[in-house]
């Protein structure tokens, strides 16, 4: 019995630098993101233009050279660090004999293969199919086109244009789809909502370590690896807070440079999860030397979605790897803006939970109650909420409870209690 292994495909990666950008794409993020395809690179060609040539986007020399270079290496694959028209890759496809891809597609691609859930799935189809339907014309060269006149339509056009209409009317189901599981998730956030529940939502650039810190925190098993897109679907954990009680801890896809346009639009229902949160955690990797620009363009996706009036706070991640210790950071009005941690060993991890419990708990109340023996079950809750500063039993078995939690955690308790704990208030003042 022999073992098989699968060979990866092989790429020639094209990185292009334009004088009149201020910020290039980084060629190290896109070595980062064939990798995460399961693609090996074998060279790497780099160029400087002033524009994208219109036929080739590098110019015809330059394309020879690529060319050449997908003979000599027998390469499969031309992997572009920018965005191609439908006309460019075709003619680099026609010369170079291989295919050619983009950005997007690549995108596009890794986010096909880590997709896990059923909503994850049509998320990603849909998002390829719109990508996709500027480029079906590509697929058709060899057919004859319409051309005019009586007899001269040839059966090309009427391919492309069944193409099309079955491509609109799968993407007119997954949207049907998609509309019925945005529902359901909206179910879910009102019933989270009446419930009070804080939401805290963990946003920040690709890689950063926003999984590892998640399954620290929450004990979870999201998956976690050193590569790109590691976590595509959102998850959500319950957590008990001290003083605040139970929030929900909501794990989300990575951002990225120039994250395609289709794909935000598929996943808004998914990134509805940090739009509504009550607090954002924005995980850096405080070890990469590209960390203020990658909080840059994780601002710029947030504002894409409306998520970036929402309080935040900064978590420095990966402390380990530059031998700092943990700290938090305040800004004039003694708020937490900033607590340095690392997800891989736990450092810092109870500084994290300070911060959130701080700036979700932004009033604390202080309530004395005289629980009768039939009530003893909300002593027992106030006990796993860790917010009972004393408690004392008088000689008719009621309980003396002195109590400092958050207003929100007061009023769920109350709500839950369906008003009864208010019928047992000794004081309660704000503190």
């Amino acid at each position: 019995m022999s073992d098989i292994s699968v060979v990866p495909e092989q790429a020639i990666l094209v990185h292009v630098n334009f004088s009149q950008q201020h910020v290039s794409e980084d060629l190290d993020e896109l070595k980062l993101l064939v990798s995460s395809a399961g693609v090996q690179s074998v060279q790497v060609v780099t160029a400087s233009r002033s524009a994208p040539d219109p036929k080739f986007f590098v110019g015809s020399g330059k394309a020879q050279d690529i060319a050449d270079l997908v003979e000599q290496t027998q390469a499969s694959v031309v992997i572009f660090n920018h965005a191609l028209s439908p006309a460019q890759t075709r003619n680099l496809e026609r010369l170079c004999l291989a295919r050619v891809i983009d950005r997007t597609t690549l995108i596009l691609d890794i986010f096909a293969q880590r997709a896990r859930t059923f909503e994850g799935k049509l998320q990603v189809e849909l998002a390829q199919l719109k990508h996709l339907a500027s480029r079906l014309v590509r697929g058709w060269d060899s057919l004859d086109r319409q051309k005019g006149g009586i007899g001269l339509r040839g059966p090309g056009e009427t391919q492309l244009e069944t193409d099309r209409r079955l491509l609109r009317e799968r993407v007119k189901a997954l949207q049907g789809r998609l509309a019925k599981l945005e529902k359901q998730r909206e179910q879910g956030r009102r019933a989270r909502q009446r419930a009070e529940v804080p939401v805290v939502s963990v946003v920040g650039y690709t890689n950063a370590g926003k999984s590892t810190l998640f399954n620290r925190i929450t004990n979870a098993d999201v998956y976690a690896a050193d590569q790109l897109f590691a976590t595509l679907d959102p998850t959500l954990r319950k957590l008990k807070l001290k003083g605040v009680g139970d929030i929900i801890l909501a794990d989300t896809v990575g951002f990225i440079r120039h994250l395609p346009h289709d794909l935000v639009a598929a996943f808004k229902s998914t990134l509805q999860e940090t739009r509504d949160a009550d607090l954002q955690l924005q995980v850096v990797d405080l070890s990469d030397p590209r960390k203020d620009d990658n909080m840059q363009q994780v601002a710029a996706v947030l504002q894409e979605i409306d998520a970036d009036q929402l309080p935040q706070l900064v978590v420095y991640n990966k402390i380990d790897l530059l031998a700092q210790p943990p700290r938090i950071e305040y800004n004039a009005d003694q708020q937490p803006v900033a607590v340095y941690v690392s997800a891989v060993t736990g450092s810092g991890l109870e500084l994290l939970a300070d911060a959130i419990t701080q700036l979700l708990s932004e009033r604390y109340i202080e309530v004395q109650l005289r629980l009768p023996p039939e009530l003893a079950f909300w002593r027992a809750r106030f006990h796993q909420q860790h917010c009972i500063i004393d408690e004392q039993f008088d000689t008719d078995g009621n309980c003396q409870l002195r109590l400092k939690l958050s207003e929100p955690l007061w009023r769920r308790c109350v709500k839950q209690s369906e008003g009864a704990l208010e019928n047992y208030i000794v004081t309660a003042a704000v503190i």
